[in-house]
């Protein structure tokens, strides 16, 4: 399966630096939170499923970092160019070990499964004994 994204030959040289260094600040912010934590929760003030996510990641005991964008009345031109990146038309936006899992739905399942739990052991690092 693939995202129909518009490829270059579709695009006038004369915008592409525009469409390049739209928002990218808060997608390189997203991308280096990513590389840095197992877990990332991207969410909004205001939205509940974002709070949600977070308290099933506190329930489960497992430790995130969580980056909040505005609310439904602010900063949701730099939402929309996280939610253009990702594909993901919703927040929160939860990453596990790089990759996007989904939402608080997804994260919920993930950990209902005992998924979450397997995929954050298969990245542990090794522990000298």
């Amino acid at each position: 399966m693939s995202r129909s994204i518009l490829d270059e030959a579709h695009i006038h040289p004369a915008i592409r630096a525009t469409i390049e260094n739209n928002q990218v600040d808060i997608v390189r912010e997203v991308q280096s939170a990513i590389a840095a934590h197992p877990v990332v929760v991207v969410g909004m003030a205001q939205n509940p499923f974002p709070k949600k996510a977070r308290k099933a990641l506190d329930s489960a005991g497992t430790a995130y970092r969580y980056l909040e964008y505005g609310s439904y009345f602010s900063l949701w031109r730099r939402r929309l160019a996280l939610k253009m990146w990702t594909g993901w038309p919703t927040f929160p936006m939860v990453f596990v070990n790089g990759v996007l899992v989904g939402g608080a739905s997804e994260l919920q399942q993930l950990i209902d499964s005992g998924e979450l739990r397997r995929m954050l052991e298969e990245n542990a690092p090794m522990k000298a004994s």
